[in-house]
């Protein structure tokens, strides 16, 4: 016993914490000062500025959105509300190949960049010069990024229809080791779009080359999730092969009627790579996927609803079919017309996102699209529809175990060091929440709407939400990538 009693910051009393490695419930009293976990136990001898009675909620450590679009938004909307309201302290940038940084655009922003916003939002020619803008902005959480391939190829190309060139090749290379050394996490793909779909495996192999030196990963929106999945899962498994890297496939799911209920195949194929090299994925709890609007997905055997059109916004919010039905066109020339546009695919079987889900491999990510005027509800709904929908409601997992998918394995993976568990000398990223009363309220029809049951967030020891207001402080920074915790890169793989 000290015979003086401790001073902190903040002291979090009667909790039950979720330490975020998995492990069951234990009550504990969480003790804070100067931004990190100074203490966790019995704390009664302890004095602090503020005193949070938890009362037996649970306590965790703050979500981390491992799979983002939120590049800009952390810049132009450093509130992040879609994020803290779910008690996301951490958002992941520059997914499926495209990021803000760095570029320099010679035109509008080819698809799927325009995701990240129109022209004026890419004044970011390094990525040095990202991560001082985003410091500068202060955002209310904090931001790892990823680099994107097609980003490096729109600087680099030009046109994205072919294959770069070792040239070209070399230019992106030299971009992408800027970036590394300055604290990027790794690099992205999406060469499911057309911006990268001509990329031969070779090309990304060569670009992935500089990761292993930086203890960086690889993570990729295959080149399919229709019929030829699997096909497009070994070729990311040899770009992790050849570059000495850890893989993420981005958004694992079985997309489209023809290919519902091969989530089995699916992850017999993660399962045997994994024997060999280190590979994870992530994937968001709905059952539909949202991006820009795809005319090879237009085929009518999936409902398709337009989530934002340049030439014709009133029809945000219909279907393909049924504005194809007004104009008395096919679906196809529906889409033709209604291009560039945002778009909601009805393209999963609920079954293969559960099997996904519940696997231990699997990661949370919202994948939402912040800057879509209607956009997909796991923007604010992803984190508490785990908790709330599948953990607690469905029974799918265990709470401990949906909480660590949204912390210790994602802060691992990522490299983002003394964060995503509740231990000493980790930073101070917290989430209380109620696990009886936690839900995401966001719909189709209304999405954006803040979860229920997230009580209290901080972020680097700030406390930034409380009972579903922000304090107004936002404590949050671009973070780095660490070294991992515990010693191996690839442990939490």
């Amino acid at each position: 016993m000290h015979s003086h009693p401790e001073a902190a910051d903040t002291l979090i009393v009667g909790a039950q914490l979720y330490d975020g490695t998995g492990a069951p419930p234990v009550e504990r009293d969480v003790a804070v000062r100067d931004g990190r976990i100074v203490a966790i136990g019995n704390l009664s001898n302890w004095l602090a500025e503020e005193v949070i009675e938890a009362e037996g909620r649970a306590l965790a450590p703050g979500f981390i959105d491992v799979h983002t679009h939120d590049d800009t938004h952390v810049i132009r909307s450093p509130q992040m509300l879609p994020k803290i309201t779910q008690g996301v302290t951490t958002v992941i940038v520059g997914n499926c190949g495209i990021s803000a940084s760095p570029v320099a655009l010679k035109g509008d922003p080819p698809d799927p960049m325009n995701l990240l916003g129109e022209r004026d939002a890419f004044q970011y020619p390094t990525f040095a010069e990202y991560v001082k803008a985003v410091n500068a902005a202060r955002p209310a959480v904090n931001v790892g990024a990823l680099i994107g391939h097609t980003a490096l190829r729109s600087n680099q190309m030009d046109r994205l229809d072919r294959a770069a060139t070792p040239q070209e090749i070399d230019g992106m290379r030299t971009q992408l080791e800027e970036a590394l050394a300055n604290g990027a996490l790794g690099l992205s793909s999406g060469l499911a779009y057309g911006s990268a779909f001509a990329a031969p495996t070779e090309e990304v192999m060569a670009l992935a080359e500089p990761l292993a030196a930086a203890g960086a990963l690889y993570t990729t929106h295959m080149r399919t999730e229709f019929d030829a999945i699997l096909d497009a899962m070994d070729e990311a498994y040899r770009v992790g092969r050849h570059a000495h890297v850890p893989v993420v496939i981005s958004h694992l799911k079985c997309a489209g009627p023809s290919n519902w209920g091969r989530s089995e195949e699916v992850l017999k194929s993660l399962e045997g790579a994994r024997r060999m090299q280190p590979i994870g994925c992530d994937c968001y709890p709905y059952n539909r996927s949202s991006s820009t609007l795809d005319l090879k997905q237009v085929t009518g055997d999936i409902d398709i609803t337009i989530t934002w059109s340049e030439p014709h916004p009133e029809m945000a919010g219909k279907l393909v079919k049924e504005i194809a039905a007004e104009w008395g066109v096919t679906q196809q020339e529906a889409g033709k017309r209604l291009q560039p546009a945002g778009a909601v695919y009805h393209n999963m079987s609920e079954e293969d996102v559960r099997r996904i889900l519940s696997h231990p491999a699997t990661m949370v990510g919202s994948d939402g699209l912040p800057n879509d005027p209607l956009p997909h509800p796991r923007l604010w709904g992803a984190f508490p529809r785990v908790l709330g929908h599948y953990a607690r409601d469905a029974a799918l997992l265990p709470l401990e175990e949906a909480v660590r998918k949204m912390t210790s394995l994602s802060a691992r993976r990522f490299g983002l060091a003394q964060r995503g568990e509740v231990h000493i000398g980790y930073h101070a990223d917290l989430v209380l929440f109620s696990p009886d009363k936690v839900l995401d309220a966001a719909t189709f029809e209304k999405p954006q709407q803040a979860a229920h049951g997230i009580d209290a967030v901080w972020v680097n020891g700030v406390l930034s939400y409380r009972d579903g207001e922000v304090t107004g402080e936002r404590a949050g920074h671009f973070v780095a990538r660490g070294a991992a915790s515990k010693g191996d890169a690839h442990g939490a793989f």
